[in-house]
């Protein structure tokens, strides 16, 4: 193992445990930055250690001792840590103990933090993958085609609005609880839609960030066993994530979902996402109520969506997918989380379900939403049950529309290509009219 992929999985135990020492953020990083530049010293050296984690932990307890010490804090901290460094060692007898104790806590208030609700979406993003990910500024700005400065930029507000607003390092409970458990999912969601979609740039996919996300989704859920949204977002991602390997063309062309070899999608994948789905839909129920179906109304937004995601890869062939079933999906996931967007996919699933005049219909009623004004899909789905309707020239223009809307080249590469199909047919149909007719 590179010393990289050690960093990328250690940091953020490191940065966890330190944040809860040092009660600072910024400091953690700091403290396990000297750490990892200790180990970068030392392994050119002996190697990388068998127990690296152990190594990194151990370095970082004595920058946190020095750190403690340089400061001259100790006084400023007489009830928390002592007077001197031997008051340290009795406040905490055991230092490396204090740092590995409860890491599994640590790292749960570190994403509570991360991603705290005062922060705006792209600021716990860009934190998240940041602490949690083990991500550089440079890997973050590269994923989301922006440049170093604005992610830099991004983490040093979210430190400082972190400080300013006194986030508490710490899991809130109750209500304050779920508000913030909804921040945290959306935020690791958002890492993974990147990843399975790109917004910009020249790539179709950025499976790293899907890998990042899945990772963190899984910690998560371990640190979280009983949170039925936390286990339906792991299903989610897996379940989607399968898909990768017959995504895209030898060229990496995008191939759309229908189009995609099945026999390429991860089955092992799938195997993990479906038994997370279960348990997601074992622990929907409310406590003491019998269990109920798995698409309930008990179920979250989270654990609907995997459920949308398991008709796909339970289906042999596309021809087997159980459409009704995924229109009725989505128009529960609307009644949760009512959004445009869902009642777009609700249209596309109709239009598979009952007919394209059907999922046209609910389409052209979301033409006023200002929230689509600039989305691509919008004109991209028209498209679509336009040219099924045989109206190749209205689906034309809106494809040339998605086109142009879209920000990733090899998406705008396929909706140009659709384009072009479209026009081809319209010319052959009127070829084909009898002369005369209109």
């Amino acid at each position: 193992m590179s010393v990289e992929a050690v960093w990328r999985i250690e940091s953020p135990k490191l940065v966890a445990a330190l944040t809860r020492i040092v009660r600072d953020i910024g400091v953690a990083e700091d403290l396990a930055q000297d750490a990892l530049v200790a180990a970068l010293e030392q392994w050119a050296e002996s190697g990388i250690p068998r127990n690296a984690g152990a190594w990194l932990m151990a370095a970082a307890k004595h920058r946190a001792i020095d750190y403690f010490r340089r400061n001259k804090r100790l006084e400023r901290k007489h009830d928390e840590i002592g007077h001197d460094l031997e008051a340290i060692q009795l406040a905490v007898p055991d230092f490396d103990a204090a740092l590995d104790d409860d890491v599994g806590d640590d790292l749960l208030r570190l994403m509570f933090t991360a991603c705290h609700p005062v922060l705006p979406k792209e600021a716990r993003v860009a934190l998240t993958l940041k602490l949690l990910g083990g991500l550089s500024t440079e890997e973050i700005a590269r994923a989301f085609v922006v440049p170093d400065a604005t992610i830099a930029q991004r983490i040093v507000r979210a430190k400082r609005t972190i400080a300013a607003e006194a986030v508490p390092y710490d899991v809130p409970r109750g209500a304050g609880r779920a508000a913030r458990l909804a921040s945290v999912l959306e935020a690791i969601y958002l890492i993974f839609n990147e990843g399975y979609a790109a917004t910009a740039g020249d790539h179709w996919m950025r499976p790293e960030l899907c890998k990042d996300a899945m990772r963190l989704g899984r910690v998560l859920a371990g640190l979280m066993p009983e949170e039925a949204e936390v286990h339906g977002l792991v299903a989610l991602m897996e379940l989607q994530a399968s898909r990768h390997p017959a995504r895209t063309g030898p060229s990496g062309e995008p191939v759309l979902l229908l189009d995609q070899n099945r026999a390429r999608w991860d089955h092992v994948l799938i195997r993990h996402g479906l038994a997370a789905l279960d348990r997601a839909e074992a622990l929907a129920p409310p406590t003491g109520l019998p269990r109920q179906s798995a698409d309930g109304p008990t179920a979250g937004s989270y654990v609907v969506q995997a459920q949308i995601a398991a008709c796909h890869a339970r289906a042999r062939t596309a021809e087997q997918t159980d459409w009704p079933r995924i229109a009725a999906l989505y128009a529960r996931l609307m009644q949760l989380m009512p959004s445009p967007i869902v009642e777009l996919n609700r249209g596309v699933a109709l239009g598979m379900a009952l007919g394209p005049a059907v999922g046209l219909e609910v389409v052209d009623a979301l033409k006023k939403e200002k929230a689509l004004s600039e989305y691509h899909l919008l004109p991209s789905v028209r498209g679509d049950l336009l040219g099924k309707l045989g109206r190749y020239d209205e689906a034309a223009r809106e494809c040339d529309r998605a086109a142009k809307l879209t920000k990733n080249a090899r998406e705008r590469e396929l909706l140009q290509a659709r384009a072009a199909r479209f026009r081809a047919s319209a010319r052959v149909e009127a070829d084909l009219r009898p002369e005369g007719a209109t």
